[in-house]
């Protein structure tokens, strides 16, 4: 069982699948996590961000644990390494290779069939769960994506409307998995909206489907 939401960096995705998780007592899954500690590991090891077949094996060797919002990278914590600015850009890089996508869709898939989860990405409902029964596919004007990502960061908003864009058209633009709503997903615009407002309606979709503990 998954709840898939999905779209763009900024969207608010991370802290509304957190939030919705805990309202139905699902567990949360940060699926971008699991590209970006991919990226952190190429980094270290010094592999080409742009070579499928190497950067593929080293998805399918590396240990990644996910446990309620740390990240473990072969036993390391590496939460907040995974954050900083080069191992999000590496992190987009990486993810458009087959093989990669390959071995992190099938840990995705295997982790979202042995229990109840909220999955975040941008491609749990087209890809890794397509038949997920609610699909949420969070928007928010370029605008307001920049300033949240700048507010997390503390880069300028200059520097990361630069990244977004350029992160937008990679993640929109690639040839497996690319950032789109699901045909049945429901689209929900955060600009302007408090988070537990986001959250709520989230919440009261995954409850009109009888989804979620009592």
């Amino acid at each position: 069982m998954v709840i898939a939401i999905d779209g763009p960096a900024g969207a608010g995705k991370s802290t509304v699948a957190r939030g919705v998780a805990r309202a139905l007592g699902f567990t949360y899954l940060d699926s971008g996590a699991m590209y970006r500690s991919l990226a952190l590991a190429a980094l270290r090891a010094g592999a080409g961000l742009d070579d499928d077949e190497t950067l593929g094996a080293l998805a399918r060797e590396v240990e990644i644990q996910l446990d309620h919002g740390r990240v473990e990278l072969d036993g390391n914590d590496v939460s907040a390494a995974i954050r900083e600015p080069e191992v999000s850009a590496a992190s987009s890089r990486v993810s458009v290779h087959p093989q990669v996508r390959a071995a992190i869709v099938a840990r995705q898939r295997e982790l979202v069939a042995r229990g109840e989860y909220v999955a975040e990405g941008r491609d749990i409902g087209t890809v890794v769960s397509p038949d997920a029964p609610l699909k949420v596919f969070l928007t928010a004007s370029d605008a307001e994506r920049a300033r949240r990502r700048a507010a997390d960061t503390g880069e300028s908003i200059d520097v990361v409307r630069v990244a977004q864009a350029e992160r937008d058209a990679r993640d929109t633009g690639r040839e497996l998995g690319a950032l789109r709503p699901a045909d049945d997903a429901i689209a929900l615009d955060t600009t302007g909206l408090g988070i537990e407002e986001v959250i709520a309606r989230v919440v009261a979709l995954a409850r009109e489907r009888g989804i979620g503990r009592a």
